[in-house]
């Protein structure tokens, strides 16, 4: 489910908007290496100094969809938090569930540096606040349990776990385990 039209309308002119669109589409497609100025320029039927216009350069385009990701994983673990609150497991659930629907872009967001001075002021804590909920407000666990569930998503989308393994009864068994 892409960021919400409105938060992006207040963030980008509407053609970078468009730039963006079509750079999420190309990523989702055909993953991070397939993301080049010259291969979005193409998809948009334009050179790509065009592109230069609206977005410095491609750093600024991958923040932006850093921006999407973390948005849109918001707001994933602020419906699970909705639904059971203060549920461990319901926000590993949509974690996992989201990060698995966009696979590519989870990768582009998560496997570098996180561009935190892009990015839109409180986002960050934003995507991070119903973790810190769920774990009572205890820093440390927060971060260990998306540590944990970060793991253990990029395991999943790279293969690395044999055929037959219970992913359900790990992720059940992880989560649990950092309650205790």
């Amino acid at each position: 489910m892409p960021e919400a039209p409105e938060a992006t309308a207040h963030r980008l002119t509407p053609r970078a908007a468009q730039i963006a669109a079509e750079a999420r589409a190309l990523l989702e497609e055909s993953g991070p290496d397939a993301l080049t100025m010259r291969a979005l320029a193409d998809r948009l039927g334009i050179k790509a100094p065009s592109l230069y216009k609206h977005f410095p350069d491609k750093a600024a385009v991958e923040a932006e969809l850093v921006a999407q990701l973390l948005a849109e994983s918001a707001e994933a673990c602020e419906r699970a938090e909705r639904a059971e609150p203060g549920s461990l497991l319901a926000l590993s659930r949509a974690y996992r569930a989201y990060a698995l629907a966009h696979p590519h872009l989870y990768c582009l967001a998560t496997e570098r540096p996180l561009p935190r001075h892009a990015l839109p002021e409180g986002l960050e804590d934003r995507a991070a606040a119903p973790l810190v909920r769920a774990c009572g407000g205890d820093l440390d666990l927060a971060r260990a349990a998306w540590a944990f569930a970060h793991g253990m998503v990029v395991l999943e989308i790279h293969g690395r776990f044999p055929d037959g393994a219970d992913l359900e009864r790990a992720w059940r068994s992880g989560t649990e385990s950092l309650r205790a």
